[in-house]
């Protein structure tokens, strides 16, 4: 009974001078986290999710179609259009709010 008390005590003071001792070790700095590279996701969007939506929306168009469907095409059509119109303004805008914040801030 002794004897078990007796490793006990070890072990648990020997582990808490390894702790103490890992603690006191400075290790190696962590690097920085880097950002995230939001132009590849741009890239990436742009390359390969949007052409397989614009199929999609395409295949649904040419189903309707082919049912008769025209009043709804070309409302679906024209919703379309003017989504990509709303984009293109808003890429348009981005690109003149930088300019206007390099010719402020000069």
């Amino acid at each position: 009974m002794i004897a078990i008390e007796l490793m006990e005590t070890a072990s648990s003071g020997t582990a808490q001078l390894f702790s103490t001792l890992a603690s006191a070790i400075p290790l190696a700095a962590e690097p920085e986290p880097k950002g995230i590279d939001t132009e590849g996701v741009v890239t990436f969007f742009a390359s390969k999710i949007a052409p397989i939506l614009l199929a999609v929306l395409g295949v649904i168009f040419i189903g309707r179609a082919s049912r008769g469907e025209i009043s709804k095409v070309l409302t679906s059509s024209a919703i379309a259009i003017v989504g990509l119109a709303f984009i293109a303004g808003a890429a348009t805008l981005f690109f003149i709010g930088d300019f206007l914040i390099d010719l402020i801030f000069e």
